[in-house]
């Protein structure tokens, strides 16, 4: 039976081996060197090869990340191009909406009729929809009963045309929506205003 005595002398002969990213070990030197490593040219007892590895290997970083890094700091890559002070910088879409009026249409579902669009009046919380954004921003309006105009409005007959505005929140912004609507058509002018 075999058993370690840790007070035993180590007097094996080890020999300094290195693999193909340059990190370093030490092997037994009675042991072939496994595969994908080589013989580092040292070889001695324990504390003699690991005070060598100390003295040789001093960046502990594998050689392909050594590469990788000297190759950026010869070619570092190129900075992203800085913002041309002569290009206008694209409008938020608050900003667009205020701009003079936009094609909207009341967005009603589950049909759309002037009816349908009388209850949300009632109600007092209407959807309308910007048609000509990306994708048509539609837009959840509380509306404002002392600006609210339907003196022009005939629901019965489904002529005439209704004045809303109503406040909301948009991108954080806090604007009021005023919308003219055609009842035949269900659709009309819009803008928002900053509040």
């Amino acid at each position: 039976m075999s058993f370690h005595d840790p007070d035993r002398e180590d007097t094996t002969v080890y020999k300094v081996v290195v693999n193909h990213e340059e990190q370093y070990s030490i092997w037994p030197d009675y042991k072939e060197i496994p595969l994908g490593w080589k013989d580092a040219g040292k070889s001695g007892l324990k504390p003699e090869c690991l005070a060598y590895i100390k003295e040789v290997w001093t960046d502990m970083r594998p050689l392909s990340l050594r590469k990788k890094m000297e190759e950026l700091a010869k070619n570092p890559p190129p900075l992203p191009p800085a913002p041309d002070p002569n290009r206008p910088r694209e409008k938020t879409l608050v900003e667009k909406l205020c701009e003079g009026d936009h094609s909207v249409i009341a967005s009603l579902r589950p049909e759309k009729t002037v009816n349908a669009f009388k209850d949300r009046i009632d109600m007092g919380y209407v959807h309308i929809k910007f048609t000509e954004t990306k994708g048509g921003t539609e837009l959840g309006i509380r509306l404002d009963r002392n600006t609210l105009d339907l003196s022009q409005a005939d629901f019965e007959n489904q002529e005439g045309s209704a004045h809303l505005e109503g406040e909301l929140t948009l991108d954080y912004v806090k604007v009021r929506c005023v919308v003219d609507l055609d009842l035949k058509t269900l659709a009309g002018k819009g803008r928002l205003v900053r509040v």
